[in-house]
């Protein structure tokens, strides 16, 4: 099966996109610019008093060290923000993987970001979220209570999940849509491609099972800021920007979103000659 949205070049990538593209020059503008958006709504809605709830992502995590400086040197209150993580893996018996394994995310936000901001600035613990396989409910729930989530931030894997949300092409859009916060297994691609990331290839020591919030969550907050830059996103972006609406890939089903946007590189932008 041919689909020529695969070999688009710029130009054309940006003619006619289902979701709207934003092209900059590098990583670094890209993660700038997430934490630039995270910073900027934290302070709009502390002026008005308000709680601010993030749904956020350890894929991308470029954005960090820029939102953690941002935070220090502008001395931005966290107190009334909630970071709600979108995943986590598990262990062979659907525990959280201990937080000092190389690939728990939980280790990763409390090493690279909670410890890294000012005390007096951080917000509490419990405002610290991550999915939990023992009550997959609170995730849901506490967005409810919380009153929604006002940006959701992430990235899109090689098949299309963004979160853990892998494909199942067995379920119709509409099915798909109404997965909320849940363990599953992670798709065979994922683990492959993450294994190359995070672990050097070491395919066998790469988890089995994750807990994540579902594309329910992501869909229905009001803003989502998807973020891409290495080299196999080219074909990713293509992807979603020009696919069908199909559980397949699951980013496609996010077409509709009235408030998203998909940043990603000169690098990505341009296919190799």
């Amino acid at each position: 099966m041919y689909h020529e949205y695969y070999y688009f070049n710029k130009e054309e990538l940006l003619k006619n996109p289902k979701i709207p593209l934003i092209v900059m020059e590098d990583n670094q503008t890209v993660f700038r610019s997430m934490a630039k958006e995270m910073v900027d709504e934290i302070k709009r809605k502390n002026e008005l008093g308000e709680t601010t709830v993030f749904i956020c992502p350890v894929g991308p995590v470029g954005q960090y060290p820029y939102f953690v400086d941002m935070v220090n040197e502008e001395k931005i209150s966290l107190k009334n923000v909630w970071f709600i993580n979108m995943d986590e893996y598990l262990t062979d018996d659907k525990q959280w993987i201990p937080k000092e394994h190389r690939l728990s995310f939980r280790g990763f936000m409390d090493r690279a970001v909670y410890s890294k901001i000012a005390p007096e600035l951080v917000m509490p613990k419990e405002q610290r979220v991550f999915p939990d396989p023992e009550n997959t409910a609170y995730i849901p729930e506490l967005i409810e209570k919380l009153g929604g989530v006002d940006i959701c931030f992430g990235g899109i894997g090689i098949n299309g999940h963004v979160a853990f949300n892998e494909a199942d092409p067995t379920l119709s859009p509409e099915e798909f849509l109404a997965q909320k916060t849940r363990v599953l297994e992670i798709a065979k691609e994922t683990r492959a491609v993450n294994s190359i990331g995070d672990l050097n290839g070491a395919l066998d020591d790469m988890p089995a099972y994750c807990i994540t919030i579902g594309i329910n969550e992501i869909y229905n907050s009001r803003k989502i800021r998807l973020g891409c830059f290495r080299d196999w996103h080219r074909s990713v972006v293509r992807h979603a920007a020009y696919g069908e609406k199909s559980a397949h890939f699951p980013v496609s089903l996010l077409q509709g979103h009235p408030d998203i946007n998909l940043k990603f590189t000169e690098f990505v932008a341009n296919l190799p000659e």
